[in-house]
């Protein structure tokens, strides 16, 4: 009897020392693979003002120019880049919606297919909330049949963002993000592009719990030395989060994105390139392995915005509608800004643009 009763103690006692020890392991394993991940990442290149190109170096003060702030009325850095002109992006139906979207008030919504972003209706919220399922579905059938669409068609109901994209309030950042990303030796079209449609109204944290200006994720901000936890948030203070943001981008989105044009066969590129700035953005926002099956799915051979623009209609696993968007929600929120300071070809102003920018300014 107390053998057995022995034996069931000795049994449940190893049982029990299984547990801390497998745990013990599993935190050794997490610092391990920490520390590799680190040491990766930051045996990358020196920081530098030039990003060294097949056809010669670009300044990473070459698109910034100074314009009147629109909140403090002083003079602000702004990136200035007409890439998107010359190849047409403000023509392009996704961009136009998007730049609706922004203007539209969140009270009203326009009915809409994903693949082309063409608007079918516009429509009140009050009043299409009102509806059963059954007439919306009906009404949904009744604009197939008028834009002779099939039965199967999809129809989105995308509601006015214009309380979220106040491009008043980003810009106000504009100046710091832009020194702040030149300081860490990173393309300064990054900082203006995040900051346009990440948190351009307030700081906020999203349902994946990404936090701050530049929608940091916990991990990510920790690895780059910020401090997050219950009683601090490092997400919050703009030049830190600017600091991770930029690392995240210069040692991890930039080479991991050129990893996989390479395994494409996809050379003979310039990292100023709008469709290699935009390709990036996705790996910033999806993450890089996402794009990468997102972008073998349909193998492409060369690297333009076609590239792009196939991607707006790919989706995989881990590669679906908000991934599909990002990239048009960049072009549209840099066209809205551009036209608020008159900067758009149509309405070029040469008493906005002070001058450019030859050598930082201080703050």
């Amino acid at each position: 009897m107390k053998f057995e009763l022995l034996k069931k103690s000795l049994t449940l006692f190893t049982y029990l020392a299984i547990i801390p020890v497998s745990f013990g392991c599993y935190k050794l394993m997490q610092l391990f693979v920490s520390i590799v991940f680190a040491l990766k990442l930051f045996a990358a290149p020196p920081d530098s003002n030039l990003i060294v190109q097949s056809t010669g170096s670009y300044s990473l003060r070459d698109e910034v120019i100074i314009v009147p702030n629109k909140v403090t009325t002083a003079n602000s850095d702004f990136i200035y880049n007409t890439q998107m002109y010359n190849l047409g992006c403000d023509t392009l139906s996704n961009v136009i919606f998007w730049r609706n979207i922004m203007r539209l008030h969140k009270d009203t919504a326009l009915l809409n297919l994903p693949e082309n972003r063409k608007v079918l209706y516009k429509v009140a919220i009050r009043k299409w909330d009102s509806l059963s399922t059954e007439q919306k579905t009906a009404f949904k059938d009744s604009l197939r049949t008028a834009h002779c669409l099939s039965d199967s068609a999809r129809i989105l109901l995308t509601n006015g963002k214009s309380f979220f994209y106040d491009f008043d309030k980003a810009s106000a950042n504009f100046h710091k993000g832009i020194n702040d990303f030149i300081d860490n030796g990173v393309d300064p079209w990054y900082a203006q592009s995040i900051l346009l449609i990440e948190s351009p109204n307030k700081l906020q944290k999203s349902n994946a719990g990404a936090y701050g200006s530049f929608q940091l994720m916990k991990d990510v901000a920790r690895l780059f030395g910020l401090k997050v936890n219950k009683t601090i948030d490092e997400r919050a203070d703009f030049d830190r989060s600017a600091y991770a943001a930029s690392s995240l981008i210069k040692k991890i989105c930039i080479p991991k994105t050129k990893q996989i044009l390479d395994s494409l066969g996809i050379k003979d590129y310039k990292e100023t390139d709008l469709w290699f700035r935009l390709l990036v953005m996705h790996s910033y926002h999806a993450g890089a392995g996402n794009v990468k099956k997102a972008l073998y799915s349909f193998r492409p051979t060369e690297g333009n915005m076609n590239l792009i623009y196939t991607l707006w209609n790919t989706e995989t696993k881990h590669f679906r509608s908000a991934s599909q968007n990002y990239s048009q929600l960049v072009l549209a929120a840099m066209l809205e800004v551009h036209e608020k300071y008159s900067l758009a070809p149509f309405q070029a102003n040469a008493d906005v643009i002070i001058k450019p920018k030859s050598r930082k300014k201080s703050n």
